[in-house]
């Protein structure tokens, strides 16, 4: 009874041993198992799932993915989409540039050609004019004659009477007169060429518009002395030449055997419906008379008693 009773402890205490021993085994397995590294995919690859195969779905936490750069690697900026260029447009149409109006004549083309005599059309009146080429000693009488009787005149200036006499230029100006280019110093233009005709015309019409008046468009050529060519040249530059109706002579003087009653004679004999008369400012060179000023006077008075009246030579260019 008592070797039975030590044998069984024996069987238990070696079976004890066993189970111990394999618990520990167990336990050390265990312990290996949990420390062992799992396999990862590699750096460049995601991590897929293997029952989908898709690359978009989210990795885990702390796996490394081909969108997330290594340490130390700076990260590019989002591309911005550039929106894309604008098609060019066509420009607006560039408006029609209207052709220049041409200037306005200076004269009825009608008068071209002509070194006018009479006012076509005018009616029953005259046009007194004046030329002044020498001197100024008729003038004021002559201003205050027109004043008093309320007419207006024409004065056809050289270009050297304006300058040497600018005080008789404003007084023309001023009376309300009208005022013609007689040339610069007065010389015959059939002699000239047509550079010389220029060059008189224009040389006149600076040194008159200095003195505070202006010519254009009328001309009268110095000793009436013109032909087919100097009208045109004249035209050319602008002119219109303007001759006359009647010469009073008046320029004569008493030595020259004329008198201020045959003065107012010679016009009243011609008297005509757009009669141009021809008086000088001047006094003759010899005996210094002033014929046409001292006949003015009686001269507006007859013309108006034969039913005339008065006009300046703006009545050729409207």
């Amino acid at each position: 009874m008592g070797s039975t009773s030590a044998g069984s402890r024996r069987r238990w205490w070696l079976i004890a041993t066993v189970v111990a021993a394999a618990v520990l085994l167990l336990g050390a397995a265990v312990l290996l198992l949990q420390g062992a590294p799992t396999a990862s995919p590699p750096a460049s690859a995601p991590v897929t799932s293997p029952a989908s195969g898709s690359a978009s779905e989210t990795p885990s936490p702390g796996s490394p993915t081909a969108a997330s750069p290594a340490p130390g690697t700076s990260v590019p900026a989002p591309a911005v989409p550039v929106p894309p260029a604008p098609e060019p447009t066509a420009p607006p149409p560039v408006p029609a540039v209207p052709a220049p109006v041409p200037p306005a004549a200076p004269f009825p083309a009608a008068l071209a050609g002509r070194d006018v005599e009479t006012i076509p059309g005018a009616g029953r009146v005259v046009a007194l004019t004046f030329d002044a080429g020498a001197n100024a000693a008729g003038l004021p009488s002559i201003l205050q004659s027109l004043a008093a009787a309320g007419v207006r005149a024409t004065f056809f200036l050289t270009g050297s009477w304006a300058a040497a006499n600018p005080g008789g230029v404003a007084a023309i100006v001023a009376g309300g007169h009208r005022v013609g280019n007689h040339s610069m110093t007065h010389p015959a233009f059939t002699g000239l060429p047509d550079a010389g005709i220029a060059d008189q015309v224009t040389s006149a019409e600076r040194a008159i518009r200095a003195a505070g008046a202006d010519p254009r468009p009328l001309f009268r050529f110095p000793f009436g002395d013109r032909d087919a060519r100097t009208i045109a040249t004249v035209n050319n530059l602008g002119y219109l030449p303007v001759r006359w109706s009647v010469d009073t002579l008046g320029w004569k003087g008493t030595s020259g055997g004329v008198t201020a009653q045959l003065v107012a004679d010679r016009v009243l004999a011609a008297l005509q419906p757009g009669e141009i008369v021809l008086m000088h400012i001047g006094s003759n060179p010899d005996d210094g008379t002033t014929l046409d000023a001292d006949a003015l006077p009686r001269l507006i008075n007859r013309i108006r008693q034969a039913g005339y009246g008065f006009t300046t030579l703006d009545a050729l260019v409207g």
